[in-house]
């Protein structure tokens, strides 16, 4: 999830319900003063490809949880393996594990050969996503403003988005639910540099998102 540019600042007054996500790359996280620091929700990295598992996912969900903190799972789409057998990697890396969010994909040209095709792309994420579906899990997208021209729009229209922009907040026609605005936020309770995330509405509409979403 990087982009060349890094942060967009966000008027809460607008948007008031923030959120971060993270992986093992953060390190670990004390959510005790996450929680503190107005955050009410955390995007924990739990699967990659077809046999990638974030080693903190469990305890980064477990850990945000006993705060009080919605949680949700996201898994980096890789162009290169089946969508069938990285929605088989996904389900097994959140079995058992409590969350508020849709399951997430995170579509991004970035990290991924630049070999496959855009119809080779779509055909393995919309099997990913079947896969998903036919398991009883919902799905949502995460991508920024290339991977969702080149690989959402007009396709998976139907399905939450969480979009990446760091520059400006992103246009209301692409419909977006979250928005990832920065990878150079600060939060109590993190060390270093971490995502931070904003929902589209007010803590009543967020609840309600959740609900219809999971």
């Amino acid at each position: 999830m990087r982009e060349s540019s890094a942060h967009v600042d966000v008027d809460r007054s607008r948007y008031p319900v923030k959120g971060i996500d993270v992986s093992a790359h953060n390190g670990a996280v004390n959510y005790a003063r996450v929680a503190a620091d107005t955050v009410s929700f955390v995007l924990a990295k739990a699967s990659e490809g077809v046999s990638f598992r974030d080693k903190k996912f469990v305890m980064n969900v477990e850990s945000a949880r006993r705060q009080g903190l919605r949680t949700g799972a996201y898994h980096f789409f890789r162009f290169d393996t089946p969508g069938f057998r990285q929605a088989q990697n996904f389900l097994r890396a959140v079995d058992g594990v409590v969350l508020d969010f849709p399951l997430i994909i995170d579509v991004e040209e970035w990290g991924n050969a630049e070999t496959f095709t855009t119809a080779e792309v779509v055909a393995e994420l919309r099997e990913m996503i079947d896969c998903l579906n036919e398991a009883g899990r919902k799905v949502m997208i995460y991508t920024n403003k290339s991977g969702y021209d080149r690989f959402i729009r007009f396709r998976f229209d139907d399905l939450p988005l969480w979009v990446c922009s760091l520059r400006h907040e992103p246009a209301t026609s692409v419909g977006w639910s979250l928005w990832q605005h920065s990878h150079k936020g600060h939060v109590h309770g993190v060390v270093g540099d971490v995502d931070l995330n904003t929902f589209n509405g007010d803590n009543e509409e967020f609840l309600d998102f959740l609900f219809k979403n999971t």
